[in-house]
Formats: structure tokens, C-alpha cells, sequence
């Protein structure tokens, strides 16, 4: 019989046979399970002494098995806690959870991940055993068996659905720089087994964002489109507008509508108002200008096969995985292949702005830190490789060029700095080395940094800031700058953060600046910030959202999340140019 049948069948047994027997021994309190005036050793139960473990019995079991062995640390913490009691029977007899985690396990797949990869120790064969051990001795043996069989089943597989099955901090995934997820999977089994209590759901299962949720509900849609046969590929010369009729208008409507609706109209090649406010929708879903015109990227969109999508999909729980288990009450997260802001505060969204973000040459860096200081009408501190590739060949023949360019060079940081007169700098043997200046552009309507940039202060030089070419984020791909992400409301955003702070509305805001002095204001609270990279996401009830993969990071996971075993398809994630490193000339984020 092969080997998932088995476990199927194994299932059905485990319902009828010890989960009875568990639910017949009753639900004692805790007490009960660590047991009562029993000998050194046991525990005692309905059915006589229980075995307990040793850290010893616990090391060798997980050691034992190559799957089990890095969750060892996990399961020290366990049994340690629980002073090595078992934690998977209670009167000789297996508690429910048991079961459940099986089931559990063998409903993997909806997860995203393989139920194969936990089904590590054969535990059918030992509950046979266990339910014919033929005396005291082979049953205590097999509890102990069992018990952490169970534990480090758990953990294998409770790491991949609450840590994720990549590690987003090794080389791997360098990219990948927020904050870590420390979620203590001891303490979740503990939650599990009622030893504990805890506001997230590890007692039954629960991932822990509602995010993640919906990107299942859109996996099971998109694997039963997948099923029914996907969806066909309509001409790539196709060029379609409104009003228009055309031979593809019934492969538009199968793929936007679905096969039933479809059928309706199956012999009509106008393209109708309904299907063009499908194509409409379908453009909002992935981020493109909604004009209902067929061609070009929309058209590039349509002919996504499903099985990418899937793949995105995939991908994009995964990183869900590696965020924290909790964010804050109050924060802001800027989704860089959505080229959006959006401002959360008591867990709800109040403020969102489209923004633009880094090239691919100067990609914007994934990380998280915490927002400290609002700065109005900012200098722009000129970045050395400017300088030695575009300005300081024109300021040796003319150093009055800086005031053209509204530019002024300093020496000295902050309120000390001190204007220095260009003409007095040597710039045709400027170097890196020996430049001990500042150049920096003034505040005012040339300046690079616009009229507001807001610091979260971290070593890769990345903030938030206004720009001067507004009409930028009229574009539907927004990845312009040389790494820092400017705002499309730069003063909204401004006002909101120094809502707290006494004399500081929008129009003192805008006085402020309109005196083209630099003024830093410290935020009452720091506010957390996290710049994230997500290419897919689904409403609540499992609408999805598609992103390009700017940066090719979707590719990079694919080959460690996604691979295939030989003989089978390849990894289904489309094709794109590799990014250069992520690595950036040390002050390039600071040219915005």
C-alpha cells in the first residue's frame, strides 16, 4: 500500500481507536497529568504507572533521526518544562491533540507545504504496536517512543508553518533584513497540549496574520482553477479596445469570467461593456493603469499561466511566515513591488499614498527599524559618486556653477556646519579620500528631497522623503530612485505623524517650510517602520493581487522554496533579468 493511503488509513483507525480510548480516560487538570504519589519513574494513571523521560532518553531519540535533530533545542525546552512528563498521553491513553496534529499534517498541502516532509517516523506501526504491546514493560517503552516521535514531529513542522521553510536571514536570502520572527515553538506545543494559555491560536493551529489566511484562500481558488483546466492564452499580437469586436473576446471572457459564464455567450466577439469592466478590474488587481485596453502589460498579465500564479502565491505566504508574529498597534509599511505606503494605526489602515522606490541597479534595501524625526525644508547631501561623475569637472572650470545648481559646500555637520567658499577647493584632484567637505543642495523647490523626508536612522542611509517630480507617480511602474522612497503626500504624511505634537498642524507645517530653513522635529513616540517586499496578497475572502518581481527576489526563492523532484516540472516562476547586487555605493540612498 503506499505510504500516504496508509497514513490515511492509519488516520481513521487513530479516530476510532486511541483517540476513544483518550477521550474515555477524561480531561483531568493539570495536576492530574503530572500524576500523584507516583514512584520515581511513572506517573500514575488509569490504567497504572505512566513512564517519564530523562533529557538523556530525549537526546538520543531526536539525535536518532536525521529530520529530528535540529529540533532538539525546541524539545529540551519542552520536556524541561514540563519536568519530563509526557506530554502526548494522559492514563496511558493518547490525548486528542495527537490526532489532530496528523490531520493536520496530512492537510498540509493547503498550507503550501509538503505533508510528505512530516511524516518522518512511521507513527502507524507504533500505535500497533502500543495497542498490542503485550505487557507493562513494552507499553511504557512505547510511550516514550511515541511521546517524542509526537514532539519532534511537531516541531519539524511547526517550524515551517510559524518560521517558514526558508531561513530569511542566510545568505540565501540576504535581501531579506526585517526584523526576525521569535516565535518559541516550546512554548507553542505547550499551548497546544493546554499546559499554557496565549493569545494566538498555536492551540489550533492558527497562522498568525489574517494575511496569510487570505493568500490560502486564494491558493485553493487558483488550485481549483488550476483543476478545471486554468485558463487559455490569448493572441500575444492582440491589441483590443472597447466597443471592439475580436476572435479572442471568448478566451477573454474564459479567462476573466470563468468557464460557466463563458458558456453564456460563448458565440459573441464583441467586446462589451461587462468584460471591459473586467478587464478594467483585473488591471486595479495588478496594478496597472485601469483603461481597458487590451495590449501590452495587461496583455502580459492576462497570459500569466495559472501555475505562476500559484507559485507566487506560494512564495508570498512563505514571507508572511518569516514577519513577526505580531507588528504594533501604529506603523507604517511600504510594500515595494505595490510602490505603496500604507499607514496602520490600532491595527487598521488609516492613511495610504503610492510611492516610488529603488531601481533595480540601487534597489531599495528589506528591512525594518523605527521612524524618529519629521524634517522640514531638508538639505540634500550630494552623494561622492555624483560628484565624481557628473559635478567636479564643471566646478574646476566654473565653481560659481554651485549657485546655479543651488548648491553650497560645507564643512562640519548639523547647526555647526560652516559654508566654504568653492573656489577654494582644488576640484579637478578631488577624491573620495580627500574631499573632507559636505556638498549639500539647499532647501527649496530644486531640492532633490523636496520639501519634507522623514529618518528612521539604520546603516543602509534608507528614509522616506518628498520629491520635486510629482508627476512620476502617475506612472504604474515606480521604481526610479537610487534607493530611498519618496511619498506621494509628503505634507499629509508630515501632519499625521505631528498630530501628537502641540502647535504642529498642516499650515505651521507649510510656514515652516516656506522659510527654507532646515528644521528637525522629534517624534513624540518612534514609530516603526517596515519596508517589505511582497508581489502578491489577497482580500479577505480570497481575491488576489499580483505584483511584478522588480527585484528578481521571487526567482531567488523559487529555487530554495519550490524545487522539484527530478523528473517533475520545473519551478514555474516566470523568467526576468537578474538584479545587480543589492549592495550600493555606501551614500547612494542618500540622493533619494
Amino acid at each position: 500500500m503506499p505510504r500516504f493511503r496508509f497514513f490515511h488509513s492509519f488516520l481513521v483507525w487513530l479516530f476510532g481507536g486511541l483517540l476513544g480510548a483518550a477521550l474515555l480516560s477524561g480531561c483531568g487538570s493539570k495536576s492530574d497529568r503530572r500524576g500523584q504519589g507516583a514512584g520515581a519513574g511513572t506517573t500514575a494513571g488509569a490504567a497504572g504507572p505512566q513512564p517519564v523521560l530523562d533529557s538523556a532518553y530525549v537526546q538520543r531519540a531526536l539525535e536518532a533521526v536525521p529530520q529530528f535533530q535540529g529540533q532538539l533545542p525546541w524539545a529540551k525546552k519542552f520536556y524541561r518544562e514540563r519536568q519530563y512528563q509526557l506530554g502526548w498521553f494522559k492514563n496511558n491513553a493518547l490525548v486528542p491533540q495527537a490526532a489532530q496534529l496528523l490531520q493536520t499534517i496530512a492537510k498540509a498541502r493547503d498550507e503550501g507545504l509538503d505533508p510528505k516532509k512530516y511524516q518522518v517516523k512511521d507513527l502507524s506501526k507504533l500505535f500497533n504496536q502500543f495497542k498490542a504491546a503485550p505487557d507493562l514493560a513494552r507499553r511504557d517503552a512505547l510511550e516514550q517512543e511515541i511521546d517524542v516521535a509526537l514532539s519532534g514531529t511537531y516541531f519539524v513542522w511547526a517550524s515551517d508553518f510559524y518560521r517558514g521553510v526558508a531561513n530569511p536571514h542566510d545568505a540565501k536570502n540576504a535581501a531579506w533584513q526585517v526584523k526576525p520572527n521569535k516565535i518559541k515553538l516550546h512554548k507553542a506545543l505547550l499551548t497546544y497540549l493546554g499546559d499554557r494559555k496565549s493569545k494566538y491560536g498555536y492551540y489550533e493551529f492558527a497562522p498568525l496574520h489574517p494575511e496569510y489566511n487570505n493568500l490560502k484562500k486564494a491558493l485553493a481558488a487558483y488550485r481549483t482553477r488550476e483543476a478545471a483546466g486554468g485558463w487559455p492564452a490569448l493572441p500575444k499580437a492582440l491589441v483590443l479596445r472597447p466597443g471592439q469586436a475580436s476572435a479572442a473576446v471568448p478566451a477573454l471572457r474564459r479567462r476573466l469570467l470563468g468557464p460557466a459564464a463563458a458558456a453564456a455567450t460563448s458565440a459573441a466577439l464583441g467586446y462589451d461593456p461587462a468584460l471591459v469592466a473586467a478587464v478594467k478590474s483585473f488591471q486595479r488587481d495588478a496594478g496597472l493603469r485601469p483603461d481597458g485596453v487590451v495590449s501590452g502589460a495587461t496583455l502580459r498579465e492576462l497570459n500569466v499561466p495559472i501555475g505562476q500564479r500559484i507559485d507566487q502565491l506560494l512564495l508570498n505566504m512563505e514571507r508572511w511566515r518569516w514577519l513577526p508574529k505580531k507588528f504594533e498597534p501604529d506603523y507604517l509599511l511600504v510594500n515595494i513591488p505595490e510602490y505603496r505606503l500604507h499607514v496602520i494605526e490600532g491595527g487598521k489602515e488609516a492613511m495610504t499614498m503610492r510611492v516610488i522606490v529603488g531601481k533595480a541597479l540601487t534597489a531599495t534595501p528589506i528591512f525594518s527599524d523605527k521612524m524618529e524625526y519629521v524634517v522640514l525644508a531638508p538639505y540634500w547631501n550630494v552623494p561622492f559618486s555624483i560628484i565624481e561623475n557628473e559635478l567636479k569637472d564643471k566646478f574646476a572650470a566654473d565653481p560659481t556653477y554651485l549657485d546655479r545648481l543651488d548648491m553650497e559646500v560645507v564643512k562640519g555637520y548639523g547647526r555647526k556646519a560652516v559654508v566654504i567658499d568653492p573656489a577654494t577647493i582644488d576640484w579637478a584632484n578631488v577624491t573620495q579620500e580627500n574631499f573632507r567637505y559636505t556638498l549639500r543642495r539647499r532647501p527649496g523647490p530644486k531640492n532633490d528631497l523636496g520639501n519634507a523626508k522623514f529618518i528612521f536612522p539604520n546603516s543602509n542611509d534608507i528614509y522616506l522623503h518628498d520629491t520635486p517630480h510629482g508627476e512620476l507617480f502617475s506612472q504604474a511602474s515606480r521604481n526610479f530612485s537610487h534607493g530611498c522612497v519618496r511619498v506621494e503626500e509628503p505634507i499629509r504624511l508630515a501632519a499625521y505623524l505631528l498630530r501628537d505634537k502641540p502647535g504642529w498642524d498642516q499650515q505651521t507645517i507649510l510656514d515652516s517650510i516656506a522659510t527654507h530653513r532646515e528644521r528637525y522635529i522629534t517624534l513624540t513616540k518612534k514609530l516603526p517602520v517596515y519596508l517589505v517586499y511582497l508581489t502578491a496578497w489577497a482580500d479577505a475572502d480570497g481575491h488576489a493581487h499580483f505584483r511584478d518581481d522588480i527585484y528578481g527576489h521571487d526567482k531567488t526563492l523559487a529555487r530554495e522554496l519550490l524545487i522539484k523532484p527530478a523528473g517533475t516540472a520545473p519551478v514555474r516562476v516566470a523568467a526576468r533579468p537578474q538584479p545587480a547586487p543589492l549592495a550600493r555605493p555606501a551614500a547612494a540612498g542618500k540622493s533619494g
